[in-house]
């Protein structure tokens, strides 16, 4: 029987029980009885067996302890004798100390005067070794072998050390300084060849001795002067040629790219730090170019027409940003090993000719942007060209507003979002105003604010036909903008939101200041990535920035105010657009409306006459300025019908944000107000009661007949508001 079970953690007794009667019932269930007592047989012997082995695992226990206890008194009593031990040995190093501190101030004092004596034996060891070199220096100077002068000027120089408080100190110093000038006016046919054959063993054995004298600076003027005489007759050989500046830059940058890769190579077979004198090379190249590039860039400019120069300096900005990728590709993978002071130099050498331009990017960019829209016409002699011009300007409006972002973006990196949002308000502000000078002049077209009323009567409904297409077309304005608004938003912050820290606070700029250079200074930053010229050069226009980054990343992108006055300009435009529409549908009823004072009767009779007679009896048959009022009215839910199929989204939004003359009177319930149809003739017909009522109370006492004509047209304009609020209902039905 295997007894393991009993000792697993998770023994269950009802298991065990059952699992050992399972097998006894499926072989012979007539056992079971028998098989339980043999199960608790073997069960009681196990337990007897468990006792005997605890038992005597307890006996011997009981005898081990008296051992233990005895080991444990043994070691103790070690343990105190070695304390005692340690206190007699402390006692006897104190007293050791006492007695022989005498003899060890003794010792120091004896070692000190010994060192001072080697000091002063090597110091005049040193003077006379001084002499002889002094002496021999000139036969050495004879020989003309570098390495060995090199040699000799070292021990000089050596030697010249350990005479520092001798009288004649100055004079060894101007000596030995006159001897190093002639060893490198002697070598330097040598280094100049050496250097421009890229001769590593020679360049190695220059710097070697270079290094030994203390003057390495004067070896690397010669390396640099070498390289960089090369490199600028280079780009007077460019300037002199019949290239586009454009490809003279790239000519340029493309050389230096080359010229840092080459030398980088041949630099590190040469020098300890390869990577910081080969970008002061390119440093050095790039100040002395003749002409520089800065003249040269402002000579382009100046020759530039002034609707071509943004876009012809963004093409010569491109070369320059080309360049700089391919360096910071270079450098990045070594960036530890870089000087990032230097490195951050040859950054500004490299944008550096750009900065004013990028200053005046805000300034460069309106100009660009009003003669761009300025050549885009508006007005046309026929009313449709215009309608048809305003409706194409949308796009032409927001694709100089999207070009405008990706120019800020290219050429100041986000830095001139200030300059930009200038920029674009001044494009929507020359927008509208041009847009609102040809809903002028398409109102003198239509001829609004002249009212004829001797003209004769008849429909002629294009002009509001052209009105509601203005409309779509300020929806369209105002959609685009709103879209535009939040690309403008989500790309200033993608783009210049590394300018902001996240420990920036908009009550302190300084601390802002501060911040970031602690953070500059914990880890090791891109200086192509740092660069931000508006820091230092204009510092109120950088500190707006990060107030507009701020409020961007706070309140997100989704709730801003960028553009806000070009939005309610815009706003403006479709409310121009709205009574535009609307005076060209109320133009032919206000005209007949006026006829009413030229009618017979009207002017009949002296001033001052008064009502005797009885009321007049009502006319059945309504007069011809009814009649026609009410043909016309009866026709404008005609017209109605897109304000109320609501297909169009740009339309439907103008409409929503419009707003009409002769509104619904406060407090009155407004259903009119949830659907545009019954708005528009809501305000048609309040319009029209208005200006009737005007016309027939125009005159303090009208006569006698024209009380009786004015009796006999109310019920013809009440039947007339009758059939406009069937109408309204119909229109209800319809949508």
């Amino acid at each position: 029987m295997d007894f393991s079970r009993f000792l697993s953690d998770d023994f269950e007794v009802k298991s065990w029980v059952n699992a050992a009667f399972r097998a006894v019932q499926q072989e012979a269930p007539g056992k079971v009885d028998a098989h339980a007592a043999t199960l608790v047989m073997k069960l009681q012997l196990f337990i007897q067996e468990v006792n005997n082995a605890v038992e005597e695992t307890s006996h011997q226990a009981l005898q081990n302890m008296p051992r233990v206890l005895r080991e444990v008194e043994v070691l103790k009593q070690e343990a105190t004798f070695l304390k005692e031990q340690m206190i007699l040995v402390k006692e006897d190093i104190k007293k050791f100390e006492e007695d022989t501190a005498q003899s060890m101030q003794v010792l120091v004092e004896i070692d000190r005067v010994k060192s001072r004596m080697q000091l002063a034996a090597e110091s005049l060891q040193e003077a006379d070794k001084w002499s002889t070199l002094s002496a021999d220096i000139e036969e050495t100077l004879k020989t003309q072998d570098v390495s060995v002068i090199s040699a000799k000027l070292t021990s000089m120089q050596s030697s010249l050390a350990m005479l520092v408080d001798t009288p004649d100190y100055s004079e060894k110093c101007v000596h030995l300084e006159a001897l190093k000038n002639r060893l490198e006016a002697m070598a330097s046919p040598q280094i100049v060849a050496a250097f421009n054959s890229q001769s590593v063993d020679q360049a190695k054995t220059f710097v070697k001795v270079f290094t030994e004298i203390d003057r390495m600076p004067q070896l690397l003027a010669y390396y640099y002067k070498c390289h960089k005489v090369q490199l600028v007759a280079v780009w007077q050989d460019l300037c002199q040629s019949d290239l586009s500046l454009n490809r003279q830059l790239t000519e340029l940058y493309d050389t230096l790219l080359g010229t840092w890769h080459s030398q980088l190579q041949w630099a590190t077979q040469v020098f300890k730090n390869p990577h910081e004198i080969v970008t002061v090379l390119l440093i050095q190249t790039l100040g002395a170019l003749v002409p520089s590039i800065p003249v040269c860039l402002s000579t382009a400019v100046e020759r530039m027409g002034q609707e071509t120069k943004l876009n012809k300096l963004l093409e010569l900005y491109d070369a320059t940003i080309h360049f700089a990728k391919g360096l910071e590709v270079a450098m990045l993978p070594n960036l530890k090993e870089q000087n990032l002071v230097k490195v951050m130099e040859l950054v500004e050498a490299v944008y550096g000719p750009y900065k004013p331009y990028q200053l005046e990017y805000g300034d460069l960019e309106e100009e660009n942007l009003l003669i761009q829209i300025s050549a885009v016409p508006l007005e046309h002699w026929e009313v449709i060209d215009c309608v048809q011009e305003l409706n194409h300007s949308v796009s032409k409006l927001f694709i100089l507003a999207s070009g405008a972002i990706d120019n800020c973006i290219k050429l100041t990196d986000g830095l001139g979002v200030c300059g930009l949002l200038k920029a674009l308000k001044a494009l929507f502000t020359k927008y509208t105003s041009d847009f609102t000078n040809t809903l002028q002049s398409i109102r003198k077209k239509c001829k609004l604010d002249d009212v004829l009323s001797d003209s004769l009567f008849q429909e002629d409904w294009t002009a509001f036909q052209n009105s509601v297409r203005i409309i779509t077309t300020c929806g369209e304005l105002l959609r685009q903008c709103g879209d535009f608004e939040q690309q403008l938003a989500n790309r200033i912050l993608s783009t210049a939101g590394k300018y902001l820290s996240d420990s920036y606070s908009p009550c302190s700029f300084s601390g802002f200041q501060d911040t970031s250079s602690a953070e500059k200074k914990s880890s090791v930053k891109n200086p192509w990535q740092e660069y931000n010229y508006l820091l230092k050069e204009n510092p109120s226009e950088y500190a707006s920035l990060m107030e507009t980054l701020y409020t961007l990343k706070e309140k997100g992108t989704s709730n801003h105010n960028l553009l806000s006055s070009s939005r309610s300009a815009l706003s403006r435009l479709n409310q121009l657009a709205h009574h535009l529409a609307f005076d060209s549908v109320f133009l032919r009823i206000k005209q007949q409306l006026l006829l009413i004072s030229k009618m017979e009767g009207w002017n009949s009779g002296g001033i001052g006459e008064t009502l005797t007679d009885d009321l007049p009896n009502f006319s059945l048959t309504p007069l011809e300025y009814i009649s026609n009022i009410g043909q016309y009215i009866m026709s404008l839910p005609l017209h109605l019908e897109p304000f109320v199929t609501q297909e169009d989204s740009a339309l439907e939004l103008a409409l929503h944000a419009g707003k009409l003359p002769y509104p619904p009177e406060q407090g009155d319930e407004l259903p009119e107000l949830d659907n545009m149809a019954d708005y528009w003739l809501g305000s048609i017909a309040r319009a029209t009661m208005q200006t009737y009522c005007e016309v027939i109370l125009c005159k303090k006492c009208a006569p006698q007949n024209g009380q009786q004509h004015r009796c006999n047209e109310r019920p013809g304009v009440l039947a007339v508001m009758s059939l406009l609020l069937d109408t309204v209902q119909g229109l209800n039905c319809l949508g």
